[in-house]
């Protein structure tokens, strides 16, 4: 072997043991230090103050999705109209301002409902397959989840509203008995407002607290019908605002109001009594119908067939 290869093999075996000591000596050197950084951060804890160990042991919810919910807020509060915040604090009171639900939140939800539908709609039309059914499902789909929001919460509201129209009746005639028994208006209030259940009672209720914080009756009443959208429940209330502006006897419009109340009732039951052959008429023709068919004349049409092409 020639003595310049022999010297050639040597330096670069020098210089690849020089390699790999100095990397050895790096993984050495870094895994102290990641020690020394593990041990350091487990000491600054137990050392830290109790303000920043109570940051520290904050629950996920309060250290990543809140911030999350705030920036997905702050993009929706770009693009929404200054009238649409307005329609669904109007909604939010409708349906009786539920626990953790505010303008904020309904905004952010619906920004994560706009992301969310754009990527079920994009894989759902991933798997259909074909440019246009894929750009349809996209903007069906973000439209839904935009608009998921505002739907639930018109239903709440909804459902809100029906209720306190089922109760309405029965509350006045408790209201009315209370009254007639000799029990103060605010008084009888109460009665109907403990001994009644759901979201009418819930509005009395809080009629009560603000004329304990000092709010006068009309201006409470005047209040309550601002917070519903029930014509029935409306009516009353301005009927109690005039018989306090005129000095009207409170048991002879409350007897009034009662009566019209389970008229309405009954004309309400009527309606929808007379309502449900219209409503039945599609679901007999396109469903119970073609299943009658089927079940009668089938029958008969395999005979025929039978008789008309096999016997041949």
């Amino acid at each position: 072997m020639a003595p310049e290869l022999v010297l050639a093999l040597g330096l670069i075996a020098v210089f690849v043991a020089i390699v790999i000591l100095l990397t050895t000596i790096g993984t050495i050197t870094s895994e102290r230090q990641a020690v020394n950084r593990s041990l350091a951060a487990v000491r600054a804890i137990d050392t830290a103050p109790d303000q920043m160990r109570a940051e520290l042991d904050r629950p996920f919810g309060d250290r990543v999705l809140a911030p999350a919910m705030g920036s997905l807020t702050g993009l929706g509060h770009r693009f929404t109209a200054g009238d649409q915040t307005d329609r669904i604090k109007r909604k939010l009171d409708l349906a009786g301002n539920p626990p953790n639900w505010n303008v904020d939140r309904v905004i952010a939800f619906k920004v994560l409902g706009l992301f969310a539908g754009l990527i079920v709609g994009l894989l759902f039309g991933a798997l259909i397959g074909g440019f246009l059914p894929t750009l349809a499902c996209a903007i069906g789909f973000t439209l839904a989840g935009f608009y998921a929001p505002n739907m639930a919460l018109h239903q709440a509201a909804y459902n809100r509203s029906d209720q306190i129209l089922k109760d309405l009746p029965d509350a006045l005639d408790l209201l009315t008995i209370s009254v007639e028994a000799g029990l103060a208006f605010d008084a009888a209030v109460s009665q109907v407002a403990r001994n009644t259940h759901g979201p009418l009672a819930e509005e009395f209720f809080r009629v009560l607290q603000e004329m304990q914080i000092g709010m006068g009756r009309s201006e409470a009443m005047r209040a309550l019908g601002e917070r519903t959208d029930v014509e029935e429940l409306q009516g009353f209330v301005t009927a109690m605002i005039q018989a306090d502006a005129f000095g009207i006897p409170i048991a002879n419009v409350l007897r009034i109001q009662a009566r019209e109340m389970r008229i309405k009732r009954s004309q309400r039951a009527e309606e929808k009594a007379q309502k449900v052959p219209v409503k039945i008429l599609f679901p007999l023709i396109f469903c119970i119908l073609p299943c009658l068919f089927i079940v009668v004349l089938g029958p008969a049409a395999i005979n025929i067939y039978d008789a008309i092409v096999v016997g041949q």
